[in-house]
């Protein structure tokens, strides 16, 4: 007689969902014997939840449908609880589910007994039970419309083992009505319609799905007809780009620099993107990076359907297909010489990188430049970190090309952050995915050692030094992706980067490349 953890699975299916990230404990074991009768679900072991969950991430923002996840009570859900974080930041669906005790046994507070949902509620939309058997496919369901709701979101579901493991008769679920969002709010459109016409400086920002290239092909024939400036927000789930597309700009980093490109904007108009602020707060510097007295303005409303609100902004602007496009045209760097840096790999990337790629970057300080450097690179997807939350690096690439097992995808990966989740690399040998990671090996946490200064506390001193350097010892990065499984080689010149990366974009199979820069 199937059991709930049946019905869990059969739910799951039902709606789309046959991708499980998973770190299973024993309150799970019946859930995990459930996905052991369901060959049509394809079950991914990360070896921390980290990974579970930045994998998770990665493979939605390219499948763009939810994954689920298998985690282990709250202390499994707590190790996941970062790359939740950048997942909601990105706008993610994802279905979480976590295992738990026994409904009966909690009262005994056994030592993996802890309150779920208060870990759960900050880095999730939705928090939810399934009680008992009889409400499995109705929590379940409610789980997936909530992941499926609006830009996308971050579903956690509590599995008691009881409920997991109790026998029932109910039919089969069958698929059921997801969200859908919301048409563009004819009101809304119309004030950036009219700001668009008010002769001011404008700068509309874009997120989201809007960053595809059907949309930013409209966006660039609105900002012809109209003179406003398109930029992207500075961090981005997901942005179509490369020859044959339309190039658009991120909001830089650094406070200064935001706050001169912003110096002369009068209004901004918001789509799917939010207004633009300081990462953090720095002494003497604003929090806003817009001048005083600029108007905002939000043109879509949470649930928005981005491209449908940017097609109906151009059409009532006016920017037609009569609108010529300007599009990226295809530029090979010259092969880099000599000591290595972050910029000559970054011209090897835009050298080598095939068509139809996925980048993925958590370079953090080294790949600052890579943007504008790959403009003229083949097409390609270029997610990034989006929380903050450094360790997403890695799974996120795991993730990405487990959804799209027939592109290449590149992971740029700096050192420090690769730690956190260095356990990805055994996946993706695991999994055989088809990625080239590429290392930064400057053995420092070189953004920490900029915001000392951006902070105005000073030069690092031998404390400071020992907390955010990486030397003594340095991390050998090929020994350790060897050791996962994952073939690798160090690069300390141009040449020997150059050709290693032409090499690993040509083959297939996970890669690692140590750039000592």
């Amino acid at each position: 007689m199937p059991i709930g953890a049946d019905l869990l699975c059969e739910t799951l299916l039902a709606n789309g969902i046959d991708t499980c990230f998973a770190n299973p404990g024993t309150s799970e074991m019946h859930f995990v014997a459930a996905l052991d009768r369901q060959p049509r679900i394809r079950c991914v072991l990360g070896l921390f939840e980290g990974v579970v969950t930045g994998a998770a991430d990665g493979y939605a923002r390219m499948a763009d449908r939810p994954a689920a996840t298998l985690l282990h009570t709250g202390p499994g859900l707590a190790n996941g609880l970062a790359n939740l974080h950048n997942a909601r930041r990105a706008r993610t669906p994802m279905v979480n589910v976590v295992g738990d005790h026994a409904t009966y046994h909690l009262v005994h507070d056994a030592p993996l007994t802890s309150d779920i949902d208060s870990l759960a509620r900050p880095m999730s939309h939705w928090v939810g039970w399934a009680e008992n058997v009889e409400t499995m496919v109705s929590s379940t369901e409610e789980a997936i419309r909530a992941a499926h709701s609006g830009q996308g979101q971050v579903a956690t579901l509590i599995l008691p083992a009881d409920a997991a493991w109790s026998e029932t008769e109910a039919p089969l679920p069958q698929a059921i009505a997801l969200p859908v969002q919301s048409a563009p709010d004819a009101a809304r459109i119309a004030e950036a319609v009219a700001a668009l016409r008010n002769g001011k400086a404008t700068t509309v920002l874009v997120g989201g799905r809007a960053l595809r290239s059907a949309s930013l092909e409209l966006l660039q024939r609105i900002a012809t007809r109209t003179g406003a400036r398109i930029l992207a927000q500075q961090s981005n789930a997901r942005v179509e780009r490369g020859t044959g597309r339309v190039a658009i700009e991120r909001v830089p980093y650094p406070v200064d620099m935001q706050l001169a490109t912003f110096a002369q904007t009068e209004q901004v108009i918001l789509i799917g993107a939010k207004a633009p602020v300081g990462f953090f707060a720095y002494p003497g510097k604003p929090g806003s990076m817009l001048p005083e007295g600029c108007r905002v303005i939000d043109m879509t409303a949470p649930d928005a359907d981005l491209p449908a609100a940017v097609q109906a902004l151009a059409d009532a602007v006016g920017a037609g297909r009569d609108i010529p496009l300007v599009l990226n045209v295809a530029a090979r760097p010259d092969a880099p010489t000599g000591a290595l840096t972050a910029e000559k790999c970054a011209a090897s990337v835009a050298r080598h990188m095939p068509a139809n790629a996925i980048v993925c970057d958590e370079a953090v300080t080294s790949a600052r430049n890579i943007f504008g450097i790959t403009h003229g690179a083949a097409p390609h997807d270029f997610l990034q970190l989006t929380g903050g939350a450094i360790g997403i690096g890695l799974p996120m690439a795991t993730g990405a090309a487990i959804a799209c097992p027939d592109r290449k995808v590149i992971a740029l990966q700096a050192d420090g952050s690769g730690m956190y989740t260095v356990q990805a690399l055994w996946t993706m040998a695991r999994e055989r995915t088809d990625v080239v990671v590429v290392v930064y090996a400057n053995r420092r946490y070189n953004i920490l050692h900029g915001e000392l200064k951006a902070v105005g506390a000073g030069q690092p001193g031998e404390n400071a030094r020992r907390m955010l350097d990486l030397d003594n010892p340095h991390l050998d990065w090929v020994r350790m992706a060897e050791g996962m499984g994952v073939e690798a080689a160090r690069a300390e010149t141009a040449e020997v980067f150059d050709d290693l990366f032409r090499a690993a974009c040509a083959s297939r199979g996970p890669f690692l490349i140590e750039a000592v820069i």
